[in-house]
């Protein structure tokens, strides 16, 4: 009877060169990835060409019986925080390894490998932190909105904190596109969850002559906390930034109705912005804060005689 490739290779999908060649020889597994019964996923490491198309089998193959660790997109992948991509995989070893590496796999070398090794579903994975800051310097060609979306979600899931990222980013101080990183750490420090929150601050409440607020400011309503996008305390103006993915729903619109009742019963007013209004409107949503945050400040009686 002639062996089946799925068979030898096992459950896995995947195998090496050492535990193959126990059950066929040298020639029938030539064979076998000549007519591409068996393909090649790494140095001596041969899957099934159904398993060679699925993204995780290709980086466990790359990973097994190595000191590297899985990182840049690779790792982001891993974490939850990128898609999978088609290209090769990216590794790290540490600086005194050899930074050579098999067909479909990329090979990096860096300082404190092992210091920054997590494990993903039984994978080695470089930390969060270090995975955004590398993908970051070596994009391998992955688009930079995602790379900026990989680093927000992970402050916004708490898998790492905008100081770690910090950290990480002051021991790269040639680190292509730093200053964009940087800027985009501080304002996930600041308190910005998201991409429209990041706009909106730069281009509308933080533009020159608005008054001074606080993000995500939390207030807690009978029971409930809630967390203001922008908070102007003085004066209890909340301003809060509406995603059409998050807020389109009939059932989140009526959340956010229900919020805002919630928190005007302790004196807050809200000020809702559509992302088309917000990015299709900067000029009157800065007029309309100045204007009801005035309002509110002779209400309060704060507004020094004006």
């Amino acid at each position: 009877m002639r062996p089946d490739p799925a068979v030898v290779v096992g459950p896995d999908g995947w195998t090496t060169w050492e535990l193959v060649t126990r059950q066929i020889s040298p020639t029938t597994l030539r064979a076998w990835v000549a007519a591409g019964r068996l393909v090649p996923v790494g140095h001596a490491r041969y899957a099934t060409p159904a398993a060679a198309g699925q993204w995780r089998t290709r980086v466990a193959a790359a990973l097994h019986a190595t000191d590297a660790v899985a990182s840049h997109t690779t790792a982001l992948a891993l974490w939850g925080l990128l898609a999978p991509r088609a290209g090769p995989v990216h590794v790290s070893v540490g600086v005194g390894a050899s930074g050579r590496a098999s067909a479909g796999v990329v090979r990096h070398r860096g300082r404190d490998v092992d210091w920054h090794r997590r494990r993903v579903d039984g994978l080695p994975v470089t930390s969060v932190e270090r995975s955004v800051v590398d993908a970051w310097g070596s994009p391998g060609g992955c688009d930079r909105a995602d790379l900026r979306g990989s680093a927000i979600a992970a402050v916004r899931r708490r898998m790492c904190s905008p100081e770690a990222l910090e950290a990480e980013l002051a021991l790269r101080p040639r680190l292509p596109g730093r200053a964009e990183l940087a800027q985009l750490v501080q304002l996930l420090a600041d308190g910005c969850q998201s991409e429209l929150e990041i706009w909106g601050c730069l281009h509308v409440l933080r533009a020159p002559g608005m008054p001074v607020f606080g993000q995500q400011r939390v207030v807690v309503v009978a029971g409930e906390r809630f967390a203001l996008d922008a908070a102007y305390d003085e004066v209890l103006l909340a301003v809060e930034m509406d995603g059409a993915a998050w807020h389109g729903s009939p059932e989140q619109r009526e959340r956010d109705i229900r919020r805002d009742a919630l928190v005007a019963t302790i004196g807050w007013q809200t000020l809702r912005f559509s992302y088309r209004r917000l990015t299709g409107a900067a000029d009157a949503c800065r007029r309309e804060v100045q204007a009801v945050h005035g309002a509110r400040l002779r209400l309060f009686g704060l507004d020094s005689g004006r």
